[in-house]
């Protein structure tokens, strides 16, 4: 019964957002019951288990207090922004592949799926805002927006998606600096430092042009520097804090064919990140050639 519910309300919540989509309508959806009921099992047991993993990294050290809202967009660089732009974007993307698995028409699922996307990263935001560390912020539920919305357009545009945006990551010197700020091993790093994120978009280029399907090109934002959150404290602290721009390629390994579901599924999966290549890079240190980036 409650995977009933949680797939009615999937529906619904999207309906109510969207407008698009009536009660008649979604009983005479002629979808897949079986798979639709998988992915809402598979997708509700993976989102409590990251949900709880979220509080018990973030918030496990930090008090309670009655709920407020905090400006945080002048803090590190906006590359946390960038994150909330990624996991809207992929969060909508991923709804909206799995509701049409399901055999749910393609503009339906990509409205659903947008609204999903942004809908499910809004607890973060509750967790920020009653934790006294942080504080729920604006700037990141437009940035989870933007990404639905990155999403969404591409489908109303093109009728598919052309350009993605990824993520990569390389372990930086400034962690020991504040562990419990930046993180103590790597996985706490991979989430917490944000001078070793780098966040990339990728157009896959011969969908506009004559051009490999397994090469695309990639425009990447980064910053170093950040030990502490905003510039001030940074200068003061004796850090300077800049931001870097990169021009790469990037391998698109979902253009390989293959007949293999095994390969399929895993190039899809490697297909979020980018993936180490030559990169150049721009700052206010001038201009520099990575032979291997990541």
């Amino acid at each position: 019964m409650r995977v009933r519910n949680s797939t009615l309300v999937l529906f619904i919540c999207a309906a109510l957002i969207t407008g698009r989509v009536s009660a008649q309508q979604i009983d005479s959806l002629q979808v897949n019951k079986k798979r639709l009921t998988k992915f809402v099992v598979f997708s509700s047991v993976a989102y409590t288990g990251t949900m709880i993993g979220l509080s018990e990294l973030w918030y496990k050290d930090s008090g309670h207090q009655s709920f407020r809202f905090f400006n945080d967009n002048a803090e590190w660089k906006q590359i946390d922004k960038l994150g909330h732009f990624y996991a809207g974007f992929y969060f909508s993307y991923g709804t909206s592949k799995a509701l049409r698995w399901s055999n749910v028409p393609a503009r339906k699922s990509d409205l659903i799926g947008a609204a999903t996307g942004f809908l499910i990263l809004t607890p973060i935001e509750i967790f920020d805002g009653f934790s006294d560390a942080y504080g729920a912020s604006t700037g990141d539920l437009m940035a989870n927006a933007a990404g639905s919305v990155f999403f969404l357009g591409q489908s109303l545009l093109w009728n598919e998606t052309r350009i993605y945006p990824k993520f990569s990551f390389h372990q930086t010197n400034y962690a020991h600096l504040r562990p419990n700020t930046l993180g103590d091993n790597f996985s706490s790093e991979l989430l917490k430092d944000y001078n070793g994120q780098t966040y990339w978009i990728c157009a896959d280029m011969d969908k506009f042009m004559k051009f490999p399907k397994w090469l695309n090109l990639a425009v990447g934002y980064g910053a170093q520097g950040m030990v502490y959150a905003r510039d001030s404290q940074n200068n003061e602290a004796g850090y300077s804090a800049y931001r870097q721009y990169y021009l790469s390629v990037d391998f698109d390994l979902t253009g390989i064919r293959t007949s293999s579901k095994v390969l399929k599924t895993f190039f899809r999966l490697v297909s979020l990140v980018k993936l180490p290549a030559p990169a150049m890079e721009l700052s206010k240190k001038g201009v520099k050639f990575h032979p291997l980036y990541f």
